[in-house]
């Protein structure tokens, strides 16, 4: 089996960019994703679906891109590359809901390669609820485990502490979520191995779908009120902080004079900072607060 060229990669992740758009389309039963096609004037281009009004959703992307050209000097001297031709595809998905009480999803599912042959995948999943709920954090944990299981035992743990650390709010020590898996700079030792590497990006993909429909349904019909929205905008607000302060991907991309609107799809549309807020004591804010924190292991939480 011969491995995959990087066009015939850009294409299977195009693909898997249609599936989830329309696997959104229907758990949401009422929006629908619009195209906008666009190019990079150094090379390349992709495709951004933005989502926006739906039943649940208020705003979301999926975004494909495969750009490539001369490798900026920034991007090659933090990545430890000589200077030459890149290539860069993938996926890269971020959800916004109504409902408070229905969290915010991101995904990423990308692959890189030089004109020297070096090369690697990297990608990720991470929850980030308005309001922690052990038994959704079990849940969505639980099927990370199942398909990272799959492929390797060892990425579970090894890939959900990564995502503790990545998804890390630094200035305020502080997780963004309840974490998920994060990983980079995978390369493959053999033809075969590149191809269990793309599969595995590929199960993540099928199962962003299924986990973040489950949370969909069973959350957004849940009462809430002005306090709840508050919240959620104060939350949308830490989201905010994390893309544009310690995200990789953000700054890649624009070191990279990627697409500025694509780049930002990930912004909610509203968001919120009030000065030293502090959540009532024993409220479900609060609890949430508690359980910003690394090592968290939502597997064997006592939902009691």
């Amino acid at each position: 089996m011969s491995r995959k060229s990087k066009e015939e990669i850009a294409a299977i992740y195009k693909q898997m960019q249609v599936y989830i758009c329309e696997a959104l389309e229907a758990g949401d039963g009422l929006g629908k994703f619009k195209a906008d096609n666009w190019t990079r004037e150094a090379g390349g281009g992709g495709q951004t679906r933005i989502f926006q009004d739906g039943a649940l959703l208020e705003k979301g992307g999926v975004a494909f891109s495969a750009v490539h050209g001369p490798t900026p000097k920034k991007i090659s001297d933090k990545l430890g590359l000589e200077s030459g031709i890149f290539f860069a595809t993938g996926v890269s998905i971020v959800l916004h809901p109504y409902n408070p009480m229905v969290p915010i999803i991101h995904m990423n599912i990308r692959y890189f390669e030089m004109e020297d042959g070096t090369h690697w995948f990297g990608g990720g999943i991470d929850l980030t609820p308005h309001y922690i709920v052990p038994e959704d954090a079990t849940y969505f944990h639980q099927k990370l485990k199942e398909t990272c299981d799959s492929f390797d035992p060892s990425y579970y743990p090894k890939f959900k502490e990564w995502a503790d650390d990545y998804f890390f709010i630094r200035h305020r020590e502080e997780t963004r979520g309840i974490g998920g898996i994060f990983y980079d700079r995978l390369s493959a030792t053999s033809d075969s191995h590149f191809q269990e590497i793309l599969d595995f990006s590929l199960a993540l993909g099928r199962l962003f779908p299924e986990v973040y429909t489950h949370l969909m349904h069973k959350n957004g019909q849940l009462p809430f009120g002005k306090e709840e929205k508050a919240w959620q905008n104060l939350r949308r607000g830490r989201y905010v902080e994390f893309n544009l302060v310690w995200d990789a991907g953000t700054k890649f991309g624009l070191d990279t004079n990627g697409r500025t609107e694509s780049i930002l799809m990930s912004m909610p549309p509203q968001a919120e900072w009030t000065y030293q807020h502090q959540p009532q004591p024993g409220s479900a804010a609060q609890f949430t607060l508690d359980h910003l924190k690394k090592g968290i292991d939502w597997l064997t939480y006592n939902h009691d």
